[in-house]
């Protein structure tokens, strides 16, 4: 197999803007346990593996399979639980190294896809509206941009919660005592308004 040529233009950008989050993703699982990172932390249910295994469906599915190249079956897919949200947390038989060898390979697939399919290529999104489902590939590359942008977010504060540890440019920003008291800024401009 040979080596994809490397990206230019608008591709190379968005390929930046993806890895970027897929890279916020990942390290917010950096140093937590099996535990913590399988927990639901808000009312929604939303937890840090479930993140990892709904954006890999994302990649697969928007910019792998909708464009026409082959990419693993999905057992939450295959079984149509995916529409009860069985993407977006992990059963206790569904690994750590499962879920992220799975978004992994994800990125694999769909970084080859990228380099190779136009930005402009037809791409169908079969379980879209029958008068939406045809689209452009660029059109899902942006749109799985945005949405594992918006899931890093996520991420970020989730991990938060859990530890206090904010995201990568955290120690950019100041110490610990700077954040303290920048907190407390926050926090005194709020209380100006307790009823």
């Amino acid at each position: 197999m040979s080596e994809a040529p490397p990206l230019t233009g608008s591709a190379a950008d968005l390929h930046h803007y993806l890895q970027q989050g897929r890279g916020a993703v990942m390290r917010a699982l950096d140093g937590l346990g099996e535990y913590d990172i399988r927990r639901p932390l808000v009312p929604s249910g939303t937890n840090l593996l479930g993140l990892v295994k709904h954006l890999a469906g994302v990649e697969l599915a928007y910019l792998v399979e909708s464009v026409g190249r082959p990419a693993p079956v999905l057992p939450w897919n295959e079984d149509g639980s995916v529409w009860e949200s069985a993407d977006l947390w992990a059963t206790a038989d569904q690994s750590r190294e499962y879920v992220e060898g799975l978004y992994r390979q994800a990125w694999v697939l769909a970084d080859a896809a990228l380099a190779e399919v136009p930005l402009d290529a037809p791409a169908e999104v079969e379980w879209w509206r029958p008068e939406n489902r045809h689209t452009t590939f660029g059109h899902l590359v942006v749109r799985v941009v945005a949405e594992t942008a918006q899931h890093a977010g996520h991420a970020e504060i989730l991990r938060e919660t859990l530890d206090g540890q904010a995201g990568r440019d955290r120690d950019d920003q100041g110490s610990a005592d700077w954040w303290r008291s920048y907190v407390g800024r926050i926090q005194a401009a709020a209380d100006t308004f307790r009823g």
